[in-house]
């Protein structure tokens, strides 16, 4: 064993992950408005749920990726817990695609395809129209070259050939209780390291094709790794709410409980997976060389065996894991603040950018929904006759006003580390977009609060109400404010759906305007004719003022969607 060889081996893992890294990166840029879309009609039956966690997975080749999210969706209530359950489910089974694209590598000779399609995968990324795909398959000869030169890195360490590493593996039996338990933990832990089960899967792959590894004991490996991949989601869930906790858990039961079934049946489970691709079960446990050639296919069947088992046998018992976890997983004692927290990105970043997006922009549909929020406080204000109550919601006004700022701050900082990712252009300019967005809903949050101090001025500095007209007025200017944000809203949460309507926001903030200047020039007559002296005029004009510049950021928020130009261009 030579430090060229280690370095060797070293380099093809690098080379392995990279690769499954850009594979991942170019279907994510080609399937991502698909994806965004998939995972917003999300359906309630369990079944539907799985075949999209299973789908989602097998599109971006990153289970932790979907499993994160639907931690993530859970966390901020777009999803329920039986909802996250079943998703987490179909991704167990989308993720073992991996494995069979692994199997490949080792049981054919694709070194001439792995060069030839990094060649045209270069060529491809310099082409505008074909990047993505060129990207993907960049990735995927990376891939194969990866498992290619890790096995011949294996083959040069002649591992097969050293008699203690040899007599360490042999002296275990997959029969003894010690010996599995084992093994698990290696996986597990290895796994949980490396933070790839497909890397821990390729290395297991080449250890058995190369006969240093019994298989039985390389099954127990794949079990372990299955245990491991669930370790991120629950790391990535330790600040989340109590049901995105829950979910995470239900991720690591699920594999615990699949895990401890198929031990209990592992022999005559591993003979009917032999049988399903042609194998001699007997033979892969008694004769090394034939069990070298059948391993990687071996292999990928038992993964991909275990995890379509495990999940036709759990769909059934969905409601009884959601309680069981509800069970374990109790509530903080510490009440949380709802109010104050980031309801999808407080987990960071995913694996997976596009998915990252989505979770940017339903946190920018909750942040539209508090700027409403907070303007319902400032309208309940103007009615709010008792200093106490006045107060009180003034201090709800001002609490919301600085969960604007932060959350502006900490979308645009989550934007901005997600522009830093591969992203295709048309994310790139999604990005640009939300960043505007952002600003804007912060400024309207900061007409809200200007709102609420100048009634609270008025409120301090005179004992005189508004005449019952100038009452009447500003009813009328908020209501049409009010309508503004509904509409709004609804256009940031169906802003890509073509019923979406942009004339009725456009015709509200021309309404607005003009009743501005009317009601301007309405005061200074009022003035004139003694009806209220120039003080409460000013009052007056002020709430009149901030409000026409809420209709004006609420437009901007709107343009800032870039509907717009998809409709100019036919999307």
């Amino acid at each position: 064993m030579n430090v060229l060889t280690i370095l060797t081996l070293l380099g093809s893992l690098a080379l392995l992950m990279f690769g499954m890294k850009k594979l991942s990166e170019g279907l994510q840029k080609m399937a991502g408005p698909w994806l965004r879309s998939l995972l917003q009609t999300m359906t309630s039956n369990r079944v539907m749920g799985a075949f999209t966690g299973m789908f989602v997975t097998a599109s971006i080749q990153s289970s932790t990726a979907t499993t994160l999210m639907t931690v993530s969706f859970v966390n901020a209530g777009l999803l329920t817990l039986a909802q996250a359950i079943s998703i987490i489910l179909g991704a167990h089974v989308g993720t073992t695609f991996t494995a069979w694209l692994m199997s490949i590598g080792f049981v054919f000779d694709v070194t001439i395809y792995a060069y030839a399609a990094a060649f045209v995968g270069i060529i491809l990324s310099y082409l505008q129209r074909f990047k993505n795909f060129g990207e993907f398959l960049f990735g995927l000869s990376f891939l194969f070259l990866g498992i290619i030169t890790l096995e011949r890195a294996d083959l040069a360490l002649e591992l097969d050939k050293n008699p203690a590493v040899m007599d360490f593996f042999h002296t275990f039996e997959a029969q003894n209780p010690f010996a599995i338990l084992l093994f698990l933990i290696i996986g597990t832990v290895l796994t949980l390291c490396v933070q790839s089960s497909a890397a821990i899967t390729a290395i297991t792959m080449t250890l058995c094709s190369t006969g240093v590894l019994p298989i039985e004991l390389g099954i127990i490996l794949v079990l372990g790794e299955n245990i491991g991949t669930t370790i991120t989601s629950i790391i990535a869930a330790r600040t989340a709410n109590v049901n995105a906790r829950r979910a995470a858990f239900s991720h690591l039961l699920i594999n615990v409980v699949g895990v401890v079934w198929v031990v209990c049946l592992l022999h005559p489970f591993f003979t009917m997976v032999c049988s399903l691709v042609g194998c001699d079960a007997d033979a892969l446990m008694t004769d090394t060389a034939y069990a070298m050639t059948h391993a990687s296919i071996v292999l990928a069947a038992f993964h991909t065996a275990f995890n379509v088992a495990n999940t036709l046998l759990m769909i059934g018992f969905v409601p009884l894991i959601e309680k069981l976890v509800c069970r374990v997983v109790q509530p903080k004692p510490e009440a949380e603040d709802e109010e104050s927290r980031l309801a999808f990105i407080t987990a960071g970043l995913l694996h997976t950018p596009e998915l990252s997006i989505l979770n940017a922009k339903k946190e920018i549909e909750v942040f539209g929904q508090r700027c409403q929020t907070m303007f319902g406080f400032v309208q309940e204000m103007l009615h709010t006759e008792k200093s106490e109550d006045f107060g009180r919601l003034f201090s709800r006004v001002e609490k919301y006003e600085g969960i604007t700022d932060n959350m502006e701050v900490e979308i645009a900082n989550y934007l901005n580390q997600v522009s830093e990712r591969h992203l295709s252009i048309e994310s790139k300019a999604e990005i640009q977009r939300m960043l505007r967005m952002v600003s804007e809903l912060e400024s309207i949050g900061d007409a809200c609060y200007n709102l609420a101090r100048s009634m609270s001025r008025k409120r301090q500095h005179t004992k005189e109400d508004f005449t019952e007209k100038q009452q009447e007025h500003i009813g009328s200017m908020m209501s049409l404010c009010e309508d503004a944000l509904e509409q709004m809203n609804h256009v940031i949460k169906y802003g890509e759906q073509r019923y979406v309507d942009l004339n009725k926001s456009y015709n509200l903030e021309h309404e607005i305007n003009n009743y501005r200047t009317q009601l301007k020039n309405q005061n200074i007559l009022d003035i004139n004719n003694h009806l209220y002296d120039y003080q409460m005029g000013v009052y007056y004009m002020d709430i009149i003022a901030e409000c026409e510049k809420l209709g004006d950021y609420v437009v901007n928020v709107i343009e800032s969607t870039g509907i717009k130009e998809k409709r100019a261009n036919g999307f």
